[in-house]
């Protein structure tokens, strides 16, 4: 994770700019403007999440790397970044299944620790693949690796406790798995 003076970014080039130093396998997973006092959740592919406070990471140029935000055993990535707010974080993994979880139940850690756990992955579930911040009027989209879409009410959705492995939120085929959930704008507000 960094963090970077919006100023900075303040005379793009019709190239772009560069935002951060991506080393050997490392990807940009979310970008995020906060307020400088904000606090942060991490969520990784092996079912923990780490909240800290933005103040634990000094701001650096645009060409730094940044510092660490969770450790991540070998073969997993973080998939989740929400600045947090008002509601609850909803996890979802590979096998279709996920939950809703109250920002509560995430303690206030220092970054670059392991975290806890945000959702089961065990062999029912799989690996998390998604973590979004959301409130109870909003609506999500699960996209599958056969291209199948679901739009579904975040209220559906059972609120439940850290340490669970969830509830089905799409049924996926055999060989095919969840590979990513949007939120997206209610069905009352898209009449308007």
């Amino acid at each position: 994770v960094k963090k970077t003076p919006l100023n900075q970014f303040s005379r793009p080039r019709a190239s772009g700019i560069i935002a951060i130093d991506l080393r050997g396998e490392d990807k940009l997973v979310d970008v995020a403007i906060t307020d400088g006092d904000a606090e942060v959740l991490l969520v990784a592919s092996h079912g923990k999440g780490i909240r800290f406070k933005e103040a634990d990471v000094r701001p650096m140029g645009r060409g730094a790397a940044g510092v660490r935000g969770i450790k991540l055993p070998e073969g997993h990535e973080v998939i989740g970044l929400s600045i947090v707010g008002e509601g609850l974080i909803l996890t979802a993994t590979e096998n279709g299944y996920g939950k809703r979880t109250p920002l509560d139940d995430f303690p206030i850690q220092g970054r670059g620790g392991q975290g806890v756990i945000a959702i089961q992955t065990t062999e029912r579930n799989g690996n998390t693949v998604g973590a979004l911040q959301v409130a109870d009027d909003d609506e999500i989209m699960l996209i599958s690796s056969s291209g199948t879409l679901v739009r579904t009410g975040v209220d559906e959705i059972s609120v439940m406790g850290r340490n669970t492995q969830g509830v089905r939120l799409i049924r996926v085929e055999s060989g095919q798995r969840l590979v990513g959930l949007a939120r997206i704008e209610s069905i009352e507000e898209d009449d308007e």
